[in-house]
Order: structure tokens, then C-alpha cells, then sequence
């Protein structure tokens, strides 16, 4: 898994400890019950292959992800260590935004 490209409404980017790979982050979206625990989407793999997004905790330091589910259907939890963790701050200033096309955003490191 590494960085995605068609991250939707990303909030956040941060880089894997243990082999250095880079995730832009989300919101979640989805409003299932065991999804309460999980605020955020993490953006890996292939859309052509998987849905492209894991759910997750992502804190200052380390995330929960959502790697699998157990034979009862409960979320396997996997904690990974965060070397970097930049949260993204849309800008609203027009002066400040080069490409009025594109969404802008301020990165500050968490």
C-alpha cells in the first residue's frame, strides 16, 4: 500500500513508520454501526481492485487501522506508528488560492 491519487476530501497526510509509506486521510463517510469507532478512511491500494480505503483512528502519533474482519465479523485493528502526521487547513482567502479550479489547503504538521 502507498499513497493514493484519487483521494476524496482528504483532511490530513501522514508517513508509516515501520516501512516509510506515505497516506493522505479522510473523513468517513459511511454511517454504518461499527464505523463510529473508526472517524477516518485511510486512501491505499487500487479502486479497480479493492474499494481503496481502509477505515481507521488516525491520531498525533498512530493509527488504527482497519486491515480485516474476524470469523464473527468484528474489525481486525492493526496500530501503526506515524513518523509524520500534516493536517490539512482549507484556505478560504481568494488572494491566497493560485488555480480557483483546485481545492487549496495549508499543510501544518501535527
Amino acid at each position: 500500500m502507498s499513497y493514493y491519487t484519487h483521494t476524496q476530501n482528504p483532511i490530513g497526510n501522514f508517513v508509516e513508520k515501520e516501512h516509510g509509506n506515505n497516506f493522505e486521510y479522510s473523513l468517513n463517510p459511511d454511517n454504518m454501526s461499527f464505523c463510529e469507532d473508526h472517524p477516518h478512511i485511510i486512501w491505499v491500494g487500487s479502486a479497480s481492485t479493492d474499494q481503496g480505503y481502509r477505515y481507521a483512528t488516525v491520531k498525533k502519533t498512530v493509527a488504527y487501522v482497519v486491515v480485516d474482519e474476524d470469523e464473527f465479523g468484528l474489525p481486525v485493528v492493526e496500530k501503526w506508528d506515524l513518523t509524520k502526521n500534516d493536517s490539512y487547513i482549507p484556505v478560504t482567502n481568494p488572494d491566497l488560492i493560485l488555480d480557483p479550479s483546485k481545492p487549496a489547503y495549508i499543510v501544518r504538521t501535527l
